[in-house]
């Protein structure tokens, strides 16, 4: 029995605390909002802006209705106002059809990017054969080059030593200018050959130009042949 008792004095020791500590908070009533409608003074520099509007004249009148004073017709926008919310409408919320051309328009500009991409990709595949074949003589041009300007070195090297002699460093200064003069002189003798060349090209072709037409000097003579 006297473990039920203590039981109940501690439940009974609870209540009365909670009983206490709810009887000590009192909430705050309810903010009274005035039977009439309340109009600020405008000539006071302490009133608000806000409520010199018509906003607050339109929230008046939802409030108190016809005690307000307020004329209904004077809370519709103007025809300003009402151009400008249109506008705003336009801009920010498109019709339906408005959307659905702007979605057409925004689909043809996407396919035709994919066609002019896919137009690209079929030149650029019909060409790919072409400019394989064209790196490749790149390469064997530059091979070429290569192994024509070492054999032209060999020479010029092996020029170099029968003039100086076999016992000659490669390596020494006196070898290396003379290899550079040699290379200096073949080089004015190619541009040197590359101007007779093009002289003897454009004395033949100035003699072409100036010889006769054979057809032209046959057909003229039976016209002086004739009585």
């Amino acid at each position: 029995m006297a473990a039920p008792m203590h039981q109940v004095r501690g439940l009974l020791r609870l209540a009365a605390t909670l009983r206490s500590g709810s009887r000590g908070y009192r909430a705050l009533p309810p903010p009274r909002r005035s039977p009439e409608p309340y109009w600020p003074d405008p000539e006071n520099p302490l009133t608000p802006r806000w409520q010199l509007g018509p906003r607050y004249a339109a929230k008046q009148f939802a409030r108190h209705g016809a005690a307000s004073n307020v004329d209904p017709g004077s809370l519709w926008p103007t025809s300003e106002q009402l151009r400008e919310l249109e506008a705003e409408e336009r801009e920010w919320y498109p019709s339906l059809a408005t959307m659905q051309e702007s979605l057409r328009v925004k689909q043809q500009a996407e396919e035709q990017r994919r066609r002019e991409r896919e137009q690209l990709i079929a030149e650029c595949m019909a060409k790919m054969p072409q400019m394989i074949e064209n790196w490749r003589q790149q390469q064997r041009e530059r091979w070429e080059k290569v192994q024509a300007d070492k054999e032209r070195r060999a020479r010029l090297q092996a020029e170099a030593q029968e003039r100086l002699g076999y016992h000659v460093d490669p390596r020494s200064t006196r070898f290396q200018e003379l290899l550079q003069d040699l290379e200096k002189q073949q080089r004015k003798r190619l541009k040197e050959e590359k101007q007779r060349q093009k002289k003897e090209a454009r004395a033949a072709a100035m003699a072409a130009s100036a010889a006769p037409d054979p057809a032209a000097s046959g057909a003229a003579a039976p016209e002086l042949a004739l009585p």
